[in-house]
């Protein structure tokens, strides 16, 4: 009996040994992936402002996954474990953003350090860096408010998935989505390029469409979705969209 459960103890100490094995390699892989896009574009290491940028983020992750972790791990689970769910247009979307979020960071680093084909004034480069502090909180509240924000559009009926009213959403329906745009349209000018500045724009559309796409989902398969779009009107932008 001992032998038995102190075999069962070993092997559900090896799947979670596992799994943070996998979590560990996943995460430095994509840290050495993100290295290599910056720096191999810009030709240089000795970029200034991509090194703050990296910091910052790797700050904010892991702030953020150690703080989720504390107030509500079953939103950390829902976020980290099913990116291979969800409705197939929203798997297309998400692949789109992945492919010009690369795409920026690239341009960034030929706009900004390889070839200098524009030069933007030091003003602007803080307003970049600054503009991380509206989106931090903003995610920060979002995360605090919705224990449904998952990764991929889907209908959580595994965890009694509820219309989130209380906090920013009160005020526009996706709040982190627009977390995210203001994100990527810091990052280029933290970075210093004029040129990431279009993919921004296209990221900007892409959310757009995915709000658009997603409201609809929620409309038809969430119980009273379609009675809070009545009660907060805005999608993305308060008092615009």
């Amino acid at each position: 009996m001992y032998q038995n459960k102190y075999g069962k103890m070993t092997k559900d100490n090896e799947k979670k040994i596992g799994k943070i094995l996998r979590k560990v390699t996943k995460t430095v892989l994509s840290i050495l992936i993100m290295l290599v896009v910056i720096f191999g574009s810009a030709g240089t290491l000795f970029w200034m402002e991509a090194w703050i940028l990296i910091f910052l983020f790797l700050l904010y992750v892991t702030f953020f996954a150690l703080w989720l972790r504390k107030i509500n791990p079953e939103l950390l689970k829902e976020r980290t474990s099913r990116k291979n769910e969800g409705k197939h247009w929203d798997k297309i979307i998400l692949s789109i953003y992945t492919l010009l979020l690369f795409c920026m960071l690239i341009v960034c680093g030929f706009d900004a350090v390889r070839f200098e084909w524009t030069q933007m004034p030091f003003v602007l480069k803080l307003i970049g860096f600054v503009g991380y502090i509206p989106a931090v909180i903003l995610v920060f509240l979002t995360a605090k408010e919705n224990a449904y924000l998952s990764e991929v559009v889907r209908i959580q009926d595994d965890r009694s998935h509820q219309v989130v009213k209380t906090g920013l959403y009160k005020y526009i329906r996706h709040p982190m989505y627009l977390a995210v745009i203001i994100f990527v349209v810091s990052t280029p000018l933290a970075l210093g390029s004029f040129f990431g500045l279009f993919f921004s724009g296209l990221i900007g559309i892409i959310f757009m469409i995915r709000t658009h796409l997603e409201e609809k989902t929620l409309q038809k398969e969430l119980a009273g979705y379609e009675e809070y779009m009545k009660e907060v009107k805005y999608r993305l932008f308060p008092g615009i969209w």
